[in-house]
């Protein structure tokens, strides 16, 4: 079985509902992704994935969509009101937790037909979480 790893970094914000500390207040990271893929051969270049290729599909995604964003769960109530002063956010349907981001990551790599086999995602130098399918 072959692997590679490919690292993406970008800065947001974010706070988590029902949760009894700091991170229930707005806060920023800068945060880093760890995106791993594997193949069993390697394809007709020698490689299981481009890194440019990982790069142009997850990076294109993570600027559009998370890149500098607010990053909340949907019935936030602070959504509405960032969208009203026109204000970019990305809503999930659960709290944007270190957790919930690497399956988010990991199921987007997943339709885009990326061979990935796990997602980690640091939110600080010294706190990550990672996401893979346990099937």
């Amino acid at each position: 079985m072959y692997k590679v790893l490919k690292e993406i970094h970008f800065c947001y914000g974010h706070r988590l509902l029902n949760y009894d500390g700091k991170c229930a207040h707005p806060h920023g990271h800068n945060g880093k992704i760890e995106i791993e893929l594997e193949a069993e051969a390697l394809d007709e270049r020698g490689m299981v994935y481009d890194f440019g290729d990982i790069k142009e599909i997850i990076q294109r995604w993570v600027d559009k969509e998370l890149d500098h964003r607010m990053i909340l769960k949907k019935d936030d109530p602070l959504a509405p009101l960032l969208r009203g002063m026109r204000e970019t956010c990305f809503e999930m349907d659960e709290n944007p937790t270190a957790e919930a981001l690497a399956k988010l990551i990991y199921e987007y790599a997943k339709s885009k037909k990326l061979p990935v086999s796990k997602v980690t995602f640091w939110e600080t130098t010294s706190s990550h979480a990672t996401y893979f399918d346990g099937r």
